[in-house]
């Protein structure tokens, strides 16, 4: 295999777009040919039709749906999009439709076509809160029994409306208003390259470089005057400008030790010797 995945027939999308105006006709609202993928946009009571001739009319044949989505834009009156990814096998072909709706207005459930679409409409539903008429058994999919709100609308709150806790008390998990416990928080409004104001425990080790290059926050003066402190006293020297073979410098606690005796053995115990 010459790619890692199947390779993605793009050169077929004006040949899409043409066919799909001739089969759907007036049930297209309008079309789009943008980033290398189709999208059709369907009247919302026509989409059943309109699937039904996109997965069968020669020339299109889009056999599996792959994936439903959902778009929240706050600003529309009718805020919601729902998406929906259809796959041709025998032309190796993407595309996608869409269809506009609200809060209220149900749309038609494509479950009649392919019935895997209901686990996905149920998805859309729990997490938009948009409505599918025909759909049998839609009930939330991902979030828990009596669950508030829908959590990818814009205006859904990040918080949330409750939090949930096991409650020892009660022995079973409890809904509660959401607490934002934040009263031993220090806040620091600040750039975090510059870092804080005040010193933190260890803070202390970093004053001094650990060894030549090393990253310090310290001045070139005050490396050098660190590498001062650090340096050893130089001894004094003599005429020669070293200290005489055989000797030590003055004031070492060696010079006067005697050279220890070769035939002496030390004792294994105080006051014995062998």
């Amino acid at each position: 295999m010459r790619a890692p995945a199947p390779a993605y027939a793009a050169d077929l999308n004006g040949e899409t777009v043409e066919r799909a105006r001739d089969v759907l006709g007036a049930m297209l609202v309008r079309d789009q040919d943008r980033v290398g993928e189709v999208s059709l946009f369907v009247a919302r009571d026509r989409l059943a039709d309109a699937m039904e001739l996109l997965r069968t009319a020669p020339g299109l044949e889009y056999q599996q749906l792959m994936e439903i989505a959902g778009v929240d834009y706050p600003e529309r009156a009718e805020r919601f999009e729902v998406v929906y990814m259809l796959l041709s096998l025998t032309r190796n072909h993407r595309i996608q439709v869409r269809v506009s709706t609200d809060e209220d207005a149900p749309v038609p459930s494509v479950t009649g076509i392919w019935p895997v679409a209901g686990w996905l409409e149920r998805e859309v539903y729990d997490l938009f809160g948009v409505l599918f008429e025909g759909n049998q058994d839609l009930r939330r999919i991902l979030t828990d029994y009596g669950f508030r709100g829908h959590p990818l609308r814009k205006d859904f709150p990040q918080t949330g409306y409750v939090e949930m806790r096991y409650s020892e008390e009660e022995k079973r998990v409890v809904y509660e208003p959401v607490k934002l416990a934040q009263d031993y928080r220090n806040f620091e409004f600040m750039s975090p390259w510059e870092g804080a104001a005040y010193d933190l425990p260890g803070d202390e080790k970093g004053q001094v470089p650990q060894a030549k290059g090393a990253q310090t926050p310290l001045s070139a003066a005050e490396i050098a005057k660190a590498d001062a402190a650090k340096a050893p006293s130089t001894p004094p020297v003599g005429t020669s400008g070293s200290y005489a073979k055989g000797t030590n410098p003055p004031g070492d606690a060696s010079a006067n030790a005697k050279p220890a005796d070769p035939h002496v053995v030390p004792s294994e115990g105080k006051g014995q010797n062998q």
